[in-house]
């Protein structure tokens, strides 16, 4: 695979903070990417970042999958700035809108109802912690219970409902206080191919197991956080089977593995299941503006006006390029075709560095679509490739609990050449780490 490239990529690292520039001076400690992406980004276009300093990236992170349709998507760029121009209500609440019955109409005529998806949408507050908290929350209004099933290697959050439900110790240690009625679960594979963890989940479930039946199992299809760990459709299948034989709700967490990341718009078209519950958050606006939804069994709409609410509930702004995102892109026959064709380069790509370099970096490739991982039997390989990509010109981030897997999460709008730019960076990345 050969292209000509078009940019100039530093091949030295971007110059560290200064000890007191006003990042360090005022941000909190808390802050975590730029201390691996440590230049100062000034412009981005499509699938490259630029620094203040005239530095060029390619983008395989796309803003944790917040930016499936890249960098100022000139086309949700265009509607945005005439919404704007046209004075636009910006917020919003919960009014009713021009901008929010757009958005919904579209969405039920193009997403839900092409898929006989028969949701009702409910609009959080903006975060996909948020949207998670009014899963849970409504699961256990609607069934009068309040232990919850989630899996091993999980993330759905940072505030304490979602947090309750994420395995990682690191971010649970963040909380101050007791995490609770969550039972955690193996999720498929993790005791390796030969084990069916489902049969695991289906016995404890049982009456004397000492599990108090659960409102809701909460799954991601692909987990990113936890290491790009795909489940496979016959394992999902078995869940939703054993959360119907329970009365227990499935509710599929697709913030981050939804909106097209996996080849289709929900991650879960392709496995054969139907949710009772789907948060959708991080490409639902498709400009990386802030916006989440539930989408819930009509049946299941039991809230009180008010009864899960926010002051930045109705993000009209996110509402305009939200339905840009399915006029241009989901309303065009092609546009699946074309993303399958791109993450089919990347997987190539992908399986060609992770072969080549089996012997002297054991690995595997995981993951599914254009949601991409390369797990290190040493994890701090994963880490040095990563450092040493960026000192190329190509942005990736790590995953796992361990951080060893390299996770790609490229634009679906990104090019062909681009694709083939950030392999090239990627493969000198991997040379110069496993040298002698």
């Amino acid at each position: 695979m050969t292209a000509t490239l078009n940019y100039s990529f530093s091949k030295i690292a971007p110059t560290a903070p200064q000890p007191l520039d006003i990042f360090e001076l005022k941000e909190s400690n808390v802050r975590s990417y730029c201390r691996d992406f440590t230049a100062t980004f000034h412009t981005a276009e499509g699938s490259t970042l630029t620094s203040e300093q005239g530095q060029v990236f390619i983008d395989f992170f796309s803003g944790a999958g917040a930016l499936n349709y890249g960098h100022n998507n000139p086309v949700l760029k265009a509607a945005l700035l005439d919404y704007i121009g046209n004075n636009g209500i910006t917020h919003g609440l919960d009014f009713k809108t021009t901008a929010k019955k757009a958005f919904l109409t579209t969405f039920e005529e193009q997403i839900l109802a092409p898929r006989n998806l028969h949701y009702k949408v409910q609009f959080p507050g903006p975060t996909g912690t948020n949207a998670v908290e009014a899963a849970i929350k409504l699961a256990r209004k609607y069934t009068g219970r309040q232990n919850v099933v989630a899996f091993t290697n999980a993330f759905h959050g940072m505030s304490l409902g979602s947090l309750a439900l994420t395995s990682n110790p690191r971010k649970r240690a963040g909380a101050g206080v007791s995490l609770n009625n969550v039972t955690f679960m193996p999720y498929d594979r993790y005791f390796g191919d030969g084990v069916d963890t489902s049969l695991y989940l289906a016995n404890m479930l049982r009456s004397g197991s000492g599990v108090d039946k659960p409102a809701a199992i909460v799954l991601e299809t692909v987990q990113g956080e936890g290491g790009v760990n795909s489940a496979s459709a016959a394992w999902v299948r078995a869940v939703q089977a054993i959360a119907h034989e329970h009365n227990v709700l499935l509710i599929i967490d697709d913030i981050q593995a939804g909106c097209g990341r996996t080849g289709e718009f929900f991650s879960f078209e392709a496995l054969g299941v139907t949710p009772d519950i789907v948060t959708l958050s991080k490409s639902i606006s498709g400009y990386g503006l802030p916006m989440s939804l539930v989408l819930l069994a009509p049946h299941l709409d039991v809230w009180e006006p008010g009864e899960h609410n926010g002051t930045f509930r109705g993000n009209n702004l996110a509402f305009v390029t939200g339905k840009a995102v399915i006029d241009h892109y989901w309303s065009n026959a092609g546009f699946t075709q074309v993303l399958r064709d791109k993450a089919e380069q990347l997987h190539q790509g992908l399986q060609e560095l992770s072969l080549g370099f089996a012997a002297k970096a054991p690995n595997r490739l995981k993951g599914r679509g254009f949601f991409r991982g390369i797990e290190f039997d040493d994890s701090a390989l994963a880490q040095k490739i990563a450092a040493q990509a960026y000192a190329g010109g190509l942005i990736i981030e790590t995953s796992g609990i361990d951080n060893q897997v390299l996770k790609f999460l490229p634009a679906l709008t990104i090019t062909p050449v681009q694709i083939t730019q950030g392999l090239h960076i990627l493969k000198q990345a991997f040379a110069e780490v496993t040298a002698p």
